[in-house]
């Protein structure tokens, strides 16, 4: 069976990076977060001050980003990839609402944006990969042989996001704030004018408002099956 390329594109907070990484370890494909990466950036922009509150500094961060390394390693009690900032294990500090409510900010940059989809581009060199983001379809792998644009409802990605915050102790935020924090990075996202979110002409849709997880896996196990074996 051919090895290819799966880009996996929609709004934040429809469980686009857990169906990627369910996708890729049911096909034993490798899994790449690119939503992981710019949380990484923007955690690194909290971390030195490069914000100064919605306002950063751009000209820094452009003499600092080559600084910034980025890698995935697999955690082999769970099976999956997390995320490692300059050596150090990030996956908890990146999913908070603090790098949140400002990655939008940070992603919109073009140079981070060129120096994000270069090692991502890297990283697919070989296929066989599963990666989801904003523009995977669009820009980072325009060739990738399958294609999905992930969509749900904003109350419904809501609680869900909410619901996971919930899970890891976080009992500040509320409900408002996090739909609120949705609709402001979906306007962003969609508007931005460096790789804005759209969804690639030869992208399948995927409305998951109302399945579940495993209902979304057969769904996209058949639509790989389908291009592997044509």
């Amino acid at each position: 069976m051919k090895k290819i390329v799966i880009a996996i594109d929609g709004f934040s907070s429809n469980g686009k990076s857990t169906m990627a990484k369910s996708l890729a370890r049911e096909i034993g494909y490798i899994y790449i977060d690119s939503g992981a990466m710019y949380r990484a950036v923007t955690l690194y922009c909290i971390e030195h001050n490069l914000f100064n509150g919605e306002t950063l500094d751009e000209e820094k961060l452009r003499n600092e980003i080559e600084n910034i390394k980025i890698q995935f390693h697999l955690n082999k009690d769970t099976g999956t990839p997390e995320t490692y900032l300059n050596g150090q294990n990030v996956e908890s500090q990146i999913r908070s609402m603090e790098v949140s409510s400002k990655v939008s900010i940070v992603s919109a940059i073009p140079f981070v944006r060129h120096a994000m989809v270069a090692l991502q581009q890297e990283m697919g060199k070989a296929k066989g990969i599963v990666m989801d983001g904003r523009d995977i379809g669009t820009v980072v792998f325009p060739e990738a042989e399958m294609k999905v644009f992930v969509t749900a409802k904003a109350e419904i990605r809501a609680q869900r996001r909410f619901d996971e915050l919930q899970s890891k102790g976080d009992t500040k935020t509320t409900y408002e704030e996090v739909l609120e924090n949705l609709r402001t990075r979906d306007h962003m996202d969609q508007t931005r004018a460096e790789s804005p979110l759209i969804q690639a002409d030869d992208a399948i849709l995927l409305d998951n408002s109302y399945m579940t997880i495993d209902d979304q896996m057969q769904w996209l196990v058949q639509k790989f099956k389908q291009i592997t074996t044509n």
